[in-house]
């Protein structure tokens, strides 16, 4: 067997805002868009997906070095982009919460923490030069 995508599948309560934060704002292009009686989906490409998995430890340790704090639930979603400090103001703007500002962490990275819409932590990092 084996996997040939990985897809992260968010219920929100204001569909539309989500997709417009998410696809307008944060540019995740739109793969498809599809509708029922009563609903709609819109799937958006993402780059290139993986799943890191941690134990509850390491998850504070991250948590710690981001934010200063044990904040995330059991899902955080992270998106590497090319400028993670102005990413983060354009997101304040579009009304994500921001949790904590761009830090650089031991793993020579510029990550911020966010909350967007549906109540997604997210996390912007980007590459620091070595």
């Amino acid at each position: 067997m084996s996997v040939t995508e990985l897809r992260l599948v968010v219920t929100a309560a204001d569909y539309d805002k989500a997709v417009a934060f998410y696809r307008d704002t944060l540019g995740l292009p739109e793969r498809a868009a599809f509708a029922s009686p009563g609903g709609h989906v819109t799937i958006l490409e993402a780059g290139r997906a993986t799943l890191e998995i941690t134990d509850p430890s390491h998850a504070a340790y991250i948590d710690e070095v981001e934010v200063g704090a044990r904040v995330a639930g059991h899902i955080r979603v992270a998106f590497e982009v090319p400028d993670s400090a102005a990413a983060t103001g354009v997101l304040v703007e579009a009304g994500a919460r921001l949790v904590a500002p761009p830090a650089e962490t031991p793993w020579k990275s510029l990550n911020s923490r966010l909350e967007g819409p549906a109540g997604l932590q997210l996390t912007l990092f980007s590459a620091l030069p070595e």
